[in-house]
């Protein structure tokens, strides 16, 4: 048995003793286990498994699962890991956590919805995402905060010389002389935060994040035995409840960390006219498979098509691409060797 990790915590029982627990990851054979340990009422060493098994992303999920509950129960590791909570924050980024802790408990609802409407028409004039101007989090500090000059906005954290050169003059501008409580530079909020409060906040945050990768590794489960039993994209939205869309990005996500999507490719290509396919494969030959235009247009010459047709069109072919690419792929590592 090799122990891979160990760290002992400690927690205050309130009658002036201390708990102290310990935490390990042991590998036995490719087997990987996760043990917490904890005395009893008795001061009888207990040992609770939180999980068995080859899988590494699943053994550090459950490793991360439960000790962020330790922690949230008042366990405090003597050694201090990733998954601390200010510990594991310094400088710049413990900076901007204060800051948005900072204006989330002091909202200025009405600017930051200015500022939203601002964001949504730029954005529609450039053509660009509306977080590639700006993040809620970026709108949600200068919002708080009203800046008043562009070295005073540069100071908002994710908002850069960049984006201060070419969008100073519209904000300052909206923002105004509006009135403000504290000013530059924002290391006051530093003093202002509870720390306690602060604390527990981050850890609303890391259990929010936990609980979306704990959902999306079910969904991740559902989706591969799903593929593997032959199910179509018909049956992984009714399963999911997710956009045909963002399943088809999912599978291509999915199929480039090495999972076999090939069952779904199968079941979807069984409707397309194998002339058909042939015609595509050779497109991706010689048009190449970075974009699907020109090679849905090789199939349809000067017809268009439109709705449902149009999105059909565009499953079946991303899906043979799948397959195209990794048949390029063992054709150049054959070649290579």
């Amino acid at each position: 048995m090799n122990i891979v990790f160990l760290n002992t915590l400690e927690k205050n029982s309130g009658d002036g003793q201390v708990i102290s627990a310990q935490v390990s990851i042991v590998e036995e054979q490719g087997i990987w286990s996760v043990y917490w340990s904890e005395p009893d009422f008795d001061g009888k060493l207990e040992q609770d498994e939180w999980f068995q098994g080859i899988s590494w992303d699943e053994m550090l999920f459950a490793f991360r699962q439960g000790l962020r509950e330790k922690i949230r129960i008042g366990f405090r590791p003597l050694v201090h890991t990733e998954l601390d909570l200010t510990n594991g924050l310094t400088g710049k980024a413990k900076m901007t956590q204060m800051l948005t802790y900072y204006c989330e408990e002091n909202p200025n609802d009405a600017m930051y919805e200015s500022l939203r409407i601002w964001r949504r028409e730029q954005s529609s004039r450039e053509k660009k995402a509306p977080y590639i101007l700006a993040t809620n989090r970026v709108l949600r500090m200068i919002s708080v905060f009203l800046p008043q000059t562009k070295e005073e906005l540069q100071q908002i954290p994710g908002f850069g010389e960049q984006k201060t050169a070419m969008y100073a003059e519209q904000l300052l501008s909206l923002i105004g002389q509006s009135t403000r409580t504290n000013g530059f530079p924002l290391d006051w909020v530093a003093n202002y935060v509870d720390t306690m409060k602060f604390e527990s906040w981050l850890l609303a945050q890391k259990e929010q994040k936990l609980r979306i990768e704990q959902d999306r590794e079910i969904s991740k489960r559902k989706l591969l035995e799903i593929v593997a039993g032959g199910g179509n994209l018909a049956d992984l939205q009714a399963n999911l409840t997710m956009p045909r869309r963002e399943l088809l990005l999912w599978v291509e996500e999915l199929d480039r960390e090495g999972y076999d999507m090939d069952p779904l490719v199968e079941a979807e290509l069984a409707t397309i006219p194998e002339e058909e396919q042939i015609k595509a494969w050779n497109a991706y030959e010689s048009e190449g498979d970075r974009y699907l235009k020109p090679v849905l247009k090789s199939l349809t010459g000067t017809d268009e098509l439109k709705g449902k047709e149009l999105d059909r069109a565009y499953e079946w072919l991303r899906l043979l691409r799948l397959r195209f690419r990794r048949e390029k792929e063992r054709f150049t590592s054959q070649a290579a060797s």
